[in-house]
């Protein structure tokens, strides 16, 4: 019997956002609530990992509720407004860090307007995974996987994972695909980086037929107050298909034209990734964080 469970998909728990980024997050009180209503509904968090083995493993066991916390990016409003809320209900969750941005702002959401939202920094993620947080690799540069060339997205894909086991002491194993876009060849990438399981979009519910290195998520929508009806309605599934999901007719298509529109407007990825290049050098190189201020899609569609 399939056991549908939710892969919750946030990004950003801020009260301050540009109209074109609000859809990505979600008030604080907001997200209080939630995680409230998660407690006094007697749902189970895990990590992606912990779910990812369950799925390998049809033997081991599932709570009644299960339901897993991620977060995309890296933004420092992790820190400020979901940490706080997830300790206090001894919630675990899984956090995705771009890493190449740690300690910088997020230039690759420019075109959002939200170009110059602060990152967390090294040492922040490292009290983050000291929290109960389980910490992922969401590449180097937050590129669209499968536009650039096989050797770049290895690149991105196994640089987010040797930063992140260099500065945290310990096996990283899950990784989420920038945008959620993959490929075939992407997918393989990942699994051969050594990543035990990978997080795309597609809302739908996750289950124990779904793919480990394409886990289906739901990303939890913008709303105003704290009205929690269509919160439970993302955590029963209510409409939403269960993986594995079928692939949405004109995929390809749909990468065609992305790229044309990377192409026509936006920032080319060799601009993206000189800049993370350069980046580096501010960065100190036994704390982690900067020695000087900041510097100034397959399956769905995240920032």
């Amino acid at each position: 019997m399939t056991h549908p469970v939710p892969i919750l998909l946030y990004h950003s728990v801020s009260d301050s956002t540009t109209p074109q980024f609000r859809r990505y997050s979600v008030h604080p009180d907001t997200f209080v609530a939630q995680m409230g209503y998660l407690r006094d509904h007697r749902y189970t968090p895990l990590t992606v990992t912990q779910l990812a083995r369950t799925i390998a493993d049809r033997a081991a066991p599932l709570p009644d509720r299960p339901v897993v916390i991620t977060f995309d990016d890296g933004l420092a409003d992790f820190y400020t407004g979901a940490l706080p809320a997830l300790v206090s209900h001894g919630f675990v969750a899984t956090l995705y860090v771009t890493t190449g941005f740690v300690g910088h702002t997020s230039r690759w959401l420019a075109s959002l307007g939200e170009g110059t939202r602060p990152m967390l920094t090294w040492g922040q993620i490292a009290e983050v995974q000291a929290s109960g947080v389980e910490c992922g690799a969401h590449s180097v540069s937050h590129p669209q996987l499968d536009l650039i060339a096989r050797a770049s997205a290895r690149d991105e894909i196994t640089g987010g994972k040797d930063q992140l086991e260099q500065r945290l002491g310990r096996p990283v194993e899950t990784f989420a695909y920038p945008n959620g876009y993959y490929d075939a060849t992407v997918r393989r990438l990942v699994g051969e980086a050594g990543y035990r399981s990978a997080c795309g979009v597609k809302h739908a519910m996750s289950a124990r037929t779904d793919d480990c290195l394409a886990l289906a998520r739901i990303m939890v929508p913008y709303t105003t107050g704290t009205d929690l009806e269509g919160f439970g309605n993302l955590l029963t599934g209510k409409g939403l298909p269960v993986a594995p999901a079928r692939r949405r007719l004109g995929t390809r298509g749909w990468r065609l034209a992305r790229r044309a529109s990377t192409f026509l407007k936006g920032v080319p990825y060799s601009v993206t990734r000189n800049y993370v290049v350069n980046q580096a050098a501010d960065l100190d190189p036994i704390a982690g964080d900067p020695a000087s201020s900041p510097a100034p899609r397959t399956f769905g569609d995240t920032p």
